[in-house]
């Protein structure tokens, strides 16, 4: 018994050795072991034919003959116009940089960055299947790239199999122009049921498309006072802009022709030529993990049920001018084709004075032709307006002059009808026809002064040709930026680092204005306290030097320049209230003198 057990467990060992030799040598090289992990193998080769966003061709999409197991990797792709430079991940055909080669930071000098903050979880123009809340796509995606074709269109493309449906993102580029064109193409399977993912109010949502985390050039809050991100978004009739505090979600929650995020300078705009399937707009502003602020445009997609879908998008990434951005506004004027984006009105304007600031945009560009330096063209315009709004000036000097003449008899009339303010009303009005004195005569001339002035501030506070115009070599190189002589390494409060010696100018000059205008007796602050009298004297300029410290230079230079033309026209000013004052028999308050001592009666 004992033996043929013995017998048996050794021909059982025989057998399984020569199993393992038959299964080593002749089988095991015929098969291939499956990849273990799914995000470093590819195991379809997907052929890319060239897409059309055109309804009448239909997305070609087809599998290769053999299954071919490819280990993938990350990889870059560069694409270069002769505006922008862009570099592509295969990780979900995403982009991971945009420069501006027509536009250089004046800070880091290099190229003008307008994808910033970009990490491994947050790309610009990636996609998250299903709400903007969802992670993106971050699988390895096939590439291909086309050759320019008879229009002069460059693209290229990247897609991805899935289960039920193939997903492909391709971008096409032209030369000279700052907008791309991105396609979305949906390709489903047999059986293909669709793309709805529940979005956080219960609506179905098929995928959300972000911009950038980010526009260039980067910028501190603390000290770049003058810079700033704002959200910007049309409906095809109406424009709205709007800031967010750090690290919210916004939604929108309205109709959407484009959205985007808009700097100083620059500005990142997703037009949707077909907005009927924007489901709704989100915008955030949470913090990298650079700890770098963003500012992004989340574009939720409503869900899909046909096999096919092609959603074609048109990504403007450039220059906040109206050069730029106009072009996309006459069909003739861009390679696209396209019309009436309203794009236009993405312009770094006030919209109550949009049309002043137009006007004298317009004014600036004439002066440039004879006079080809921007800092002497702001000393001009700043001639200009002063000169045109000198009479407005003056007859709201005049016109407190003469509220200070009637002052008196309106104190008396208020005493005696304190209780009766019907008839105080009546009495009022009675004596400014007997003489002849409107109250609109100083507050009108006052309100179109501060139009105008305001008008001026936004223009020279955002005007794009100022980025890289010097005014005088060595001092201001840059009007777009404060002036700086000299440099340190401590960085101080309100200050910063470096020594700018315009504010300093527009300190005195505005203390000099101060004190001219109450030489003249009939200012906004005739009637004030002492206390308040100084503060406006003083205080207030200095205050106000601390604000402008780290202005752009065109901007103090058109407050300082104004300054000093308002002195000597305070001066004119104040010798003609002197003179009407004389003409009513006004004098200076007789000085009593006492008599000497011993020569008393």
């Amino acid at each position: 018994m004992k033996k043929n057990y013995v017998l048996a467990m050794v021909l059982s060992f025989v057998v399984l050795c020569a199993y393992i030799f038959v299964q080593t040598k002749f089988i095991d090289p015929k098969i291939k072991t499956q990849p273990t992990q799914e995000s470093d193998k590819v195991e379809q080769t997907i052929e890319v034919n060239e897409v059309s966003s055109d309804e009448e061709n239909e997305v070609q999409i087809s599998s290769a003959e053999e299954t071919e197991v490819v280990e993938v990797k990350e990889e870059k792709f560069d694409f270069a116009t002769d505006k922008l430079h862009v570099t592509f991940t295969n990780r979900g055909g995403d982009i991971t940089s945009i420069e501006l080669v027509d536009h250089k930071d004046n800070k880091t000098k290099s190229f003008v960055q307008m994808a910033e903050n970009v990490t491994d979880y947050n790309r610009a123009f990636s996609l998250s299947l299903g709400s903007n809340d969802k992670n993106i796509v971050d699988d390895f995606f096939m590439v291909k790239e086309f050759p320019k074709d008879e229009n002069g269109i460059k693209k290229i493309a990247f897609a991805k199999k899935y289960k039920d449906f193939t997903l492909i993102k391709q971008y096409s580029f032209l030369e000279s122009e700052y907008a791309f064109k991105l396609d979305v193409i949906i390709e489903g399977n047999e059986g293909f049921k669709g793309l709805n993912f529940d979005g956080k109010d219960g609506v179905k949502i098929a995928y959300t498309l972000r911009s950038s985390p980010q526009i260039g050039p980067l910028y501190d809050p603390k000290l770049d006072r003058y810079e700033n991100r704002t959200f910007l978004v049309h409906d095809g009739k109406k424009f709205k802009k709007f800031g967010l505090g750090e690290k919210q979600y916004k939604k929108y929650g309205k109709e959407v022709t484009w959205a985007g995020v808009g700097g100083k300078y620059f500005c990142e705009l997703i037009y949707a030529p077909k907005n009927e399937n924007i489901q709704d707009v989100w915008y955030a502003t949470p913090r990298s993990h650079f700890d770098l602020a963003n500012a992004q445009v989340f574009v939720e997609r409503k869900a899909i049920t046909e096999r096919r879908t092609n959603d074609t998008y048109y990504i403007y990434v450039g220059p906040r001018n109206e050069n730029d951005l106009k072009v996309y506004s006459v069909a003739e004027n861009n390679g696209w084709k396209l019309k009436d984006t309203k794009i236009i009105d993405a312009l770094q304007t006030n919209t109550f004075l949009s049309w002043l600031v137009k006007f004298f945009r317009w004014m600036m560009k004439i002066i440039y032709k004879f006079v080809p330096n921007w800092g002497i063209s702001i000393i001009i315009m700043t001639v200009i307006l002063r000169i045109a709004m000198f009479p407005l000036t003056l007859k709201s000097s005049l016109g407190t002059l003469k509220m200070q003449e009637i002052q008196p008899r309106m104190n008396a009339l208020q005493n005696k009808y304190k209780d009766n303010p019907q008839k105080l009303q009546e009495e009022t009005a009675k004596l400014y026809k007997e003489t002849g004195y409107n109250p609109m005569s100083g507050c009108l001339p006052l309100i179109l002064q501060m139009m105008a002035l305001f008008a001026m501030f936004d223009l020279f506070n955002n005007y794009f040709e100022f980025r890289g115009a010097g005014f005088v070599k060595g001092w201001i190189d840059d009007l777009s930026i404060g002036d700086c002589l000299l440099t340190w390494k401590v960085t101080l409060p309100f200050v910063g680092n470096c020594l700018r010696i315009l504010p300093i100018i527009y300190l005195f000059s505005q203390l000099f204005y101060g004190k001219i205008t109450q030489m003249g007796g009939a200012g906004a602050g005739a009637a004030a306290s002492p206390g308040t009298m100084k503060f406006m004297t003083y205080g207030l300029p200095v205050l106000f030097s601390f604000m402008f410290y780290n202005a752009p230079s065109g901007l103090l230079l058109f407050w300082t320049i104004s300054n000093i033309i308002q002195m000597g026209q305070q001066l004119i000013i104040n010798k003609v209230m002197a003179k009407k004052k004389a003409e009513k028999g006004e004098s200076k308050p007789e000085i009593k003198k006492f008599p000497k001592k011993g020569k008393r009666r």
